[in-house]
């Protein structure tokens, strides 16, 4: 049971509620929302999903990021830290939706930033990782130092 990542799911739960309340207060008492509560720009910092694999030799991170450009994604690396930051921008409508007096019906969609830390278990080899960005999927591959393993030394009471 050494040096095993704990799976916390439950969190996530919680994240979900905690965000649908906040919506939900968001939009019962912004004096904003009572004019058009379609056209409340949602901005704010995401969390998002992530999956973190490890054996002997790595830790394998994969972290969901649909829609976003891979040119604004950052991973910073520190010895047994990590933090991926992200950021998703609403697009612009263009002066011909303006003419024909076109807006939002519904959006559901999530802009603004994405940030999370993962803490790994033992240090890591920094200048070895790698990340690869596919499909909306992040993957992190890095490596674990290896711990140099000595033998237990009893020392001599005197």
């Amino acid at each position: 049971m050494k040096n095993e990542l704990m799976i916390r799911e439950p969190e996530l739960y919680f994240d979900s509620i905690h965000q649908e309340l906040n919506n939900f207060l968001r939009d019962a008492f912004s004096s904003h929302s009572l004019a058009n509560p379609l056209n409340i720009k949602k901005i704010s910092t995401w969390r998002p999903a992530v999956e973190v694999k490890q054996n002997d030799k790595n830790y394998k991170v994969k972290v969901q990021l649909p829609g976003i450009k891979k040119d604004n994604i950052v991973v910073e690396l520190d010895n047994d830290f990590m933090t991926i930051a992200a950021e998703i921008h609403e697009e612009r409508e263009e002066k011909e939706q303006k003419e024909k007096n076109e807006r939002y019906h519904t959006s559901e969609f999530r802009y603004g930033k994405y940030m999370r830390t993962i803490s790994f278990d033992q240090p890591v080899k920094t200048e070895d990782a790698e990340a690869d960005y596919k499909d909306g999927v992040l993957t992190i591959t890095v490596p674990k130092q290896n711990p140099h393993t000595k033998e237990p030394k009893r020392l001599t009471v005197k």
